[in-house]
């Protein structure tokens, strides 16, 4: 059972609140519309159930809410607005991520495509899905975890009527296996056709809470559509026809020439616009709505909300709560990376970039093996291979924040250190094989074209080798620390280029000095310090990256990432106590 309780939204500025004390509940087993005209707090009630937004009340899905549950996308199914995604990206390999983050087999996607009805279209890219074929696709995802529970807002708006009649049938199946629905609708008809139990309301407030049924009794009323140039001599000679008979007719204009008349036929008003040679484009029987002030809210036993003083008083407020984890944060980001092409065509620009500068290079002879090798003039800020592996590092969280998939319908990405440390470990492995391709393709290039003896390998590559590693790990961290931070790519890119642009010279500023001490020595006197005794070989290794964090280059890096990860780590914080 789902129960909402004193539902309250935080007012904004000096307006009242989009949703005020809304109380109702929906049981499993049957179908629940929430009926309200457009911007009448639709949308914010359910943002506020799913404690997406900040305010008062409780919702409880099966007696607990929705921060207590373990795992959300198994206890409740929710599609709110359409599918966001990456365009690129295959409907299969969406639903497949998305089964990565609920902790589900992989193959409850292919499953979810059959129920769907789109399994023949698992090869298609998300951005050329027509609206029917986007709302399967939401469908599909909120069917993932097999919840007991589907939240859905206005899932029927646009669609054909053929859709229409799918997806009341869908929902219908859920309902009879006794699962909990509860979608949103603007269309009195569409509630009444559809759903067991109708909540009405009007500006966040509760209107009504019937039963179908009776919702269709006491708001739905016949009445004859009509259609004319002639609006309001029409709508005048019908109401005096009506007079003259003793007959109650209400006749409504509506927008445009079109008028609703309440309490008559289509026989009798053509008649009257014959005889009055009335030109007449449409009339028509239809089912009208009566309006939300038609019908009263049902006071309970303490009030028109049916809850206690006490019940009003104690009601929490519904904070929103950070978006737990992927349950398989590694198997995610890897198949977030691999579901695109973006990775592909950075590698191949990388890697015909640092063939093309690394053979000019080579030409020269002026230049040492270094450089060649890793396609790094000394008028370019960083190499190829390091702004790419910075770019494919801004994108792990940027894409997230332009094409979330994480948080399709409950806000932004989590700031949780598990999916963190799986979007840096797979970043930083992208970065090294971007940089052992790159160098090992620039290797090859020169050889082809000048001989084997211009690529024999210096005697300190191991040192070498580290330095590369680092610099395009650390890159690739530094576009994903600072995409994180500011929530876009763009950011994340400009933070790599600032790190050779503005924080290099500063760095060497500062290390340029002459200094009257030094640090020989250092290792053997930090494994005095350290508990467990290391072996002598790891001096080497120790020493070797103490010398590439001396470099200017290294050292603005690890300042850089320094900075942004407690900048990530500051601002996930933040967010949390916020809210």
């Amino acid at each position: 059972m789902l129960q909402a309780i004193g539902l309250t939204s935080a007012p904004r500025r000096d307006l009242p609140p989009a949703v005020d004390d809304l109380t109702f509940e929906a049981r499993p087993g049957r179908v629940t519309a929430l009926l309200g005209a457009p911007d009448s707090g639709k949308t914010t009630v359910l943002r506020l159930m799913l404690e997406l937004e900040p305010g008062r009340g409780v919702t409880y899905f099966r007696g607990r809410p929705l921060h207590r549950i373990a795992h959300p996308a198994r206890e409740v199914g929710v599609l709110l607005g359409d599918v966001p995604g990456h365009p690129a990206r295959t409907v299969r390999s969406q639903l497949r991520m998305l089964c990565a983050a609920s902790g589900v087999p992989a193959s409850r996607a292919d499953d979810m495509l059959e129920v769907v009805g789109i399994s023949g279209l698992r090869d298609q890219r998300l951005g050329t899905l027509s609206l029917g074929m986007d709302r399967r696709l939401g469908l599909a995802a909120a069917l993932l975890g097999d919840p007991c529970t589907l939240v859905l807002d206005e899932p029927a708006d646009g669609l054909s009527l053929r859709e229409q009649s799918w997806l009341h049938g869908l929902l219908r199946g859920h309902a009879a296996h006794g699962g909990t629905v509860l979608f949103t609708t603007a269309d009195p008809k569409e509630a009444a056709r559809t759903a067991d139990r109708v909540v009405t309301i009007d500006e966040g407030r509760l209107v009504a809470d019937q039963e179908a049924v009776d919702f269709a009794r006491t708001r739905l009323r016949p009445r004859v559509a009509v259609r004319t140039p002639h609006a309001a001599r029409l709508a005048d000679l019908v109401a005096r026809e009506a007079r003259a008979a003793q007959r109650s007719v209400e006749v409504v204009a509506e927008d445009g020439n079109r008028l609703s008349v309440y309490g008559s036929s289509c026989a009798i008003i053509g008649e009257t616009a014959f005889r009055h040679g009335i030109l007449v484009h449409q009339l028509a029987d239809e089912v009208g709505d009566s309006g939300p002030t038609a019908a009263s809210a049902v006071p309970g036993p303490s009030g028109p909300s049916g809850r206690s003083g006490a019940e009003e008083s104690l009601a929490p407020p519904a904070l929103p709560h950070p978006v737990r984890n992927p349950l398989r944060p590694f198997r995610y980001e890897l198949r977030r990376v691999a579901g695109v092409r973006t990775a592909p065509l950075v590698a191949a620009v990388v890697l015909a970039s640092s063939v093309v500068i690394a053979v000019l290079l080579a030409r020269t002879g002026h230049t040492p093996l270094p450089q060649v090798f890793a396609a790094w003039p000394e008028f370019f800020p960083l190499p190829p291979a390091a702004l790419g592996a910075g770019l494919l590092g801004a994108l792990a969280f940027g894409e997230e924040f332009r094409y979330p998939a994480l948080a399709a319908d409950r806000g932004t990405v989590p700031r949780r250190l598990g999916l963190l440390l799986a979007k840096l470990t797979v970043s930083a492995g992208v970065a090294l094989l971007l940089a052992g391709l790159s160098a090992a393709a620039a290797m090859t290039a020169v050889r082809l074209v000048y001989g084997g003896d211009v690529t024999q390998l210096p005697a300190d590559w191991v040192p070498l080798a580290s330095s590369w590693a680092g610099l395009t790990i650390g890159c690739a961290w530094a576009g994903l620390l600072a995409a994180g931070v500011f929530r876009a790519t763009a950011a994340g890119l400009a933070a790599v280029l600032a790190v050779p642009v503005l924080v290099v010279p500063l760095v060497h500023k500062a290390i340029a000095h002459p200094s009257a001490r030094s640090a020989v020595g250092f290792p053997a006197r930090l494994r005095e310090l350290a508990w467990v005794e290391w072996p002598h070989a790891a001096d080497r290794w120790l020493v070797a990256a103490m010398r590439v964090m001396s470099q200017p280059v290294g050292a603005a890096l690890t300042l850089s990432l320094v900075a942004l990860l407690c900048a990530y780590l500051f601002t996930g914080l933040r967010s949390r106590a916020r809210w």
